[in-house]
């Protein structure tokens, strides 16, 4: 049986004093005579008395709101059907708690409605906010004005330094980039070139994906054996007609590409082209575990996905944010989840 665990009112019994006396010690409030104070500290130090802070919160009246800010899923952007997940595993656990989650979506297409829906986070008077910042110039703004307010905030899927975000939680988005370069580089013949694609509109504001393709890059600079060359391309759109186009056009400049790695989560649509076009010999590497990328992982027209955990990444960023407000915990600034290195051979483990 475990030791009962040490209450205030033994604190009381053992030092001969109130409960109201020994309350106003622990929270270091009120007139409490110097000798009584260093009694009652003693025997809290002998009996490690800790108090039951689940239970103040309970007990508390203040409620705490959050808001979520994370793009909008769609039939051609499934990768963030699952993020709710996470948050919603996070508020079941929560339950007991006053704490209540709004959940607030923008197109990552379209800058200005990201914008359009900061404003819409503030005007709820959140406690505190789960954040992907994707577009980079807008996302630094919203962070300033979310400092200014005294609102906490968390990123997932990312961070932008020098914003005073409360924590991060996700992969090393350079470090992830890093290892595809491994990846290719360990499928790919040494003169074969490698291209790399970014599938948005403007790449530049898009953090993450740059970061990848930084990181990538990166790779070969530094550690990589193939010497062919690296081909970076931008397709503004993920229709199957544009990526078509573009496709069409790098194959004919550069006739030699033996491996593509696409920075975000429409690999599919990358697959779908060589499928169709009978290319079986180009190796392609992508992220997430979208039903489509899964389909021709398993079909070997991708050789590997990148796993990034999504409701894992919004389940502890809900825990931290609420730990922070109602107990005053500060999380560790980053928490690097791990990178997934997903085939045909493992991609049911990943899938349970």
């Amino acid at each position: 049986m475990p030791p009962k665990k040490t209450r205030i009112k033994d604190i009381a019994r053992i030092a001969g004093v109130s409960i109201g006396t020994v309350d106003r010690v622990l929270h270091n409030r009120g007139e409490v005579a110097e000798k009584t104070r260093i009694k009652v500290k003693l025997i809290l130090e002998e009996t490690n008395y800790s108090p039951n802070v689940m239970a103040q919160v309970l007990k508390s009246k203040k409620r705490y709101h959050l808001v979520s800010l994370l793009p909008e899923p769609t039939e051609i952007n499934s990768f963030w059907k699952k993020h709710p997940n996470g948050m919603e595993r996070a508020l079941e656990e929560l339950d007991p708690f006053p704490v209540t989650l709004t959940q607030v979506t923008f197109d990552m297409q379209d800058e200005e409605d990201f914008q359009t829906k900061t404003g819409i986070v503030l005007n709820l008077n959140p406690d505190g906010v789960l954040l992907a910042p994707i577009f980079k110039t807008e996302s630094v703004a919203f962070c300033q004005r979310l400092f200014r307010d005294n609102i906490p905030f968390v990123f997932i899927d990312g961070f932008i330094e020098n914003t005073d975000f409360l924590a991060y939680v996700g992969e090393n988005i350079f470090q992830s980039g890093r290892v595809a370069g491994q990846l290719i580089d360990m499928v790919t013949k040494k003169k074969k070139d490698i291209l790399v694609v970014n599938i948005a509109r403007n790449i530049q504001n898009v953090h993450h994906l740059n970061s990848r393709t930084q990181g990538f890059l990166n790779y070969f600079e530094k550690s990589g054996t193939n010497k062919g060359k690296k081909i970076t391309i931008g397709i503004p759109e993920p229709s199957s007609e544009t990526v078509r186009i573009e496709m069409d056009k790098v194959l004919e400049k550069y006739p030699d590409i033996g491996s593509i790695f696409i920075s975000g989560s429409k690999s599919y649509l990358i697959a779908l082209y060589l499928e169709e076009k009978g290319l079986k010999t180009i190796n392609l590497i992508g992220y997430d575990l979208l039903d489509m990328n899964v389909k021709y992982l398993k079909l070997g027209v991708t050789k590997f996905l990148i796993g990034q955990r999504p409701e894992e990444q919004t389940y502890k960023g809900i825990k931290k944010l609420f730990e922070y407000l109602s107990l005053s915990k500060v999380p560790d600034k980053i928490e690097y989840l791990p990178v997934d290195v997903v085939t045909s051979e493992n991609v049911e483990f990943f899938l349970k």
